[in-house]
């Protein structure tokens, strides 16, 4: 009997022991300290290099040969050396951009750098390059990879599991890692959304590989700026259009620009004038730090694997004008990152009376462009509803309002036949408000809303399961 109970204790603590490990949360402290030592590194080197160097393209062909990658000159010491000139601190690297070639010894696809004329590790190379100078890593990796087919309705187990693969490689080979750049998911453009490709999945895949190392997803056109959602750190691509608000700012940021007139190299690169640096230092680097945000500025390595004479001489100038990055002791108040998938996304909603075309649906389609609005004319107070159709866990609830168009709430759920008050403080981010409660089970929600300025609008209502 005491033998079988032993066996018992123990078969229980060996399977309960990656369960535990499975739903470990992210530590807090430790989140808002890598986020604070990060917008004061203040300045960085984005390094888009790959395929596309060799065929004069920012997206290169996802079948292109073999054979067009060769840098026979290839030298991350020069890089890190340029890096340093301009007092930058550290440098990112694209390791697979979105056509799905990896620049680093990978056992996941014969479609890699090491089965090429070049045949060398080149984040091993960047790695290692700039640790010397000491200089931080970090690393670049595209979701999107149309040579592998992970795009939009293509996307099968076996894919996931390769990008937690590749994940695992770099994060596992290449030392410590400050921070992972996210790109090509949830994207106007990549159309492959947090649910195709489970965010929390890879988020905490990445946290259980390296708990300090930052995920910045590159997905800021469509979440609004009060709030982390899906990105450890809120990220603007400014050549997409992407631009952080130097005033209003509160959060952890990043911001990206390339020194040259693309992302990657083009044959025109060593001929044409690169950014105005006094306007970059001036107008981008130092404002953005002073707004908590880290500026990242592109230089693009040419076919040879060198940085052009043009861009060398400018990152030069730009150490004369810049010093070093911030000094801030803390951060403003922000809330951790909404990381799990929205069970409000597209269900059955309700609501009060709406004004015109403004109805129910687009405040939860995913969309922060659309609003529901209540119509004024109504009697009452105003009043919006989620139906699940089935019982769901949840204990977070993200309301983002209309413009100008504040609110006050009191919000409940449907459990077993009873409307339940939710036991939670709304507290207030910008036009974001989040009530974050002990997990509950319920079948609907519904906010009672008391409009400030006459009209109720709610931009999106979104609902999660956190595991913190």
């Amino acid at each position: 009997m005491k033998r079988t109970l032993l066996h018992l204790i123990l078969f229980i603590s060996l399977y309960a022991l990656p369960y535990q490990h499975i739903n470990a949360q992210v530590d807090q402290q430790n989140l808002r300290k890598s986020q604070l030592d990060f917008v004061n590194l203040g300045f960085g080197m984005f390094i888009h290099y790959g395929m596309p160097t060799f065929m004069d393209q920012d997206w290169s062909d996802p079948n292109a040969p073999l054979s067009l990658f060769n840098s026979p000159k290839l030298d991350a010491d020069q890089w890190a050396e340029a890096a340093k000139s301009a007092h930058m601190t550290y440098g990112c690297l694209t390791t697979k951009h979105h056509s799905g070639f990896p620049i680093w010894d990978t056992h996941t696809t014969t479609y890699n750098v090491m089965n090429t004329p070049l045949g060398r590790d080149v984040v091993k190379e960047f790695t290692d390059a700039f640790r010397k100078k000491g200089l931080k890593v970090m690393l670049y990796y595209s979701i999107l990879d149309t040579h592998q087919e992970i795009r939009p309705h293509s996307i099968t187990r076996k894919h996931i599991q390769m990008i937690k693969d590749q994940l695992t490689e770099l994060l596992s080979n290449y030392g410590e890692i400050s921070a992972l750049v996210i790109d090509g998911w949830d994207a106007p453009w990549s159309r492959i959304s947090y649910d195709e490709v489970p965010f929390d999945d890879i988020y905490y895949h990445i946290k259980s590989l390296q708990p300090n190392c930052l995920v910045m997803d590159l997905n800021s056109a469509k979440y609004p700026g009060d709030a982390l959602f899906y990105s450890d750190i809120k990220s603007y691509e400014q050549g997409a259009g992407q631009f952080i608000s130097k005033e209003n700012n509160k959060l952890p940021a990043m911001a990206c620009l390339p020194l040259q007139q693309n992302w990657f190299w083009k044959k025109s690169f060593p001929e044409t004038p690169v950014k105005d640096v006094h306007k970059l230092v001036n107008e981008f680097i130092i404002p953005y730090n002073n707004a908590y945000c880290n500026f990242m500025l592109n230089v693009a390595p040419n076919a040879d694997g060198l940085m052009d004479p043009n861009a060398i001489a400018a990152l030069k100038e730009i150490g004369t004008l810049y010093a070093k990055g911030p000094g801030y002791k803390e951060l403003p108040a922000y809330y951790q990152p909404i990381i799990t998938h929205n069970i409000a996304k597209n269900v059955y909603s309700n609501s009060s009376w709406s004004d015109d075309m403004n109805i129910m649906d687009f405040a939860n389609d995913d969309n922060f462009g659309t609003s529901w609005i209540a119509n004024t004319a109504a009697t009452g107070n105003p009043w919006y509803e989620l139906d699940f159709d089935r019982s769901a866990y949840f204990n977070t609830i993200v309301i983002t309002e209309g413009k100008d168009a504040p609110a006050d709430y009191t919000i409940a759920y449907y459990h077993d036949g009873k409307w339940l008050a939710v036991e939670g403080e709304i507290k207030n981010q910008g036009r974001i408000k989040i009530c974050r409660f002990n997990t509950v089970i319920g079948q609907k929600l519904r906010l009672h809303i008391q409009p400030k300025n006459g009209r109720a609008i709610l931009s999106e209502v979104g609902v999660y399961h956190e595991r913190n």
